[in-house]
């Protein structure tokens, strides 16, 4: 069973790959196929720059990171898109983005908001931490709130297990030792942040 929904994963992202192959041979500076802004092309460059010429795949997490930064997640065209920027395989980058929980491959809320469900956070309030969420939010996990402002997700071990329950707030901002009332004071902060 482990092996056909392999299969099947595999069939889906080829099928994506030839969905949204876009041509390298398009020029980036005349604004055609440009799905990423100029300043997020020049972040990727800067990371590219930190490899050898021939090793450019080798900055692929950080050209996602830097890609779902400005768009919100990475649609299967902003990973054909890297791919091409990097000159790599799209299935290459598909598999990146889908074995990292830090990627969003669907669209997520403004906030996305990853709780730690391994062991020694379930031991240390992790579960009351997780039911807490869920019932402010009015959501369970991988669901989005009605307008869009949080997406709750499980998280795997933060390296943080003795600072648990642990949360972290779009890839970036962990908190630590979060009791319902912290909770409740990270959910007003968040809903008070100016959009974007």
């Amino acid at each position: 069973m482990l092996l056909l929904r392999g299969y099947y994963q595999r069939s889906y992202y080829q099928r994506s790959y030839y969905q949204f192959n876009y041509s390298r041979k398009t020029s980036r500076t005349n604004g055609q196929h440009m799905l990423l802004s100029q300043d997020t092309y020049k972040k990727i460059d800067r990371e590219v720059a930190k490899f050898p010429a021939d090793q450019k795949q080798s900055a692929v997490m950080a050209a996602l990171a830097i890609a779902q930064d400005e768009k919100g997640w990475l649609a299967p065209e902003i990973m054909q898109d890297v791919a091409d920027y990097l000159g790599m395989p799209a299935i290459a980058v598909q598999e990146v983005a889908t074995f990292y929980n830090m990627y969003n491959t669907k669209p997520v809320g403004k906030h996305k908001i990853s709780i730690c469900t391994n062991l020694p956070c379930q031991l240390s309030g992790g579960d009351r931490a997780a039911e807490h969420l869920k019932h402010k939010l009015g959501i369970d996990f991988r669901e989005t709130t009605a307008d869009g402002q949080f997406t709750l997700i499980e998280g795997e071990c933060m390296g943080a297990c003795g600072d648990a329950p642990v949360l972290l707030v779009n890839n970036k901002r962990m908190c630590s030792w979060m009791s319902n009332e912290k909770i409740d004071g990270l959910l007003k902060e968040l809903s008070e942040v100016a959009p974007k």
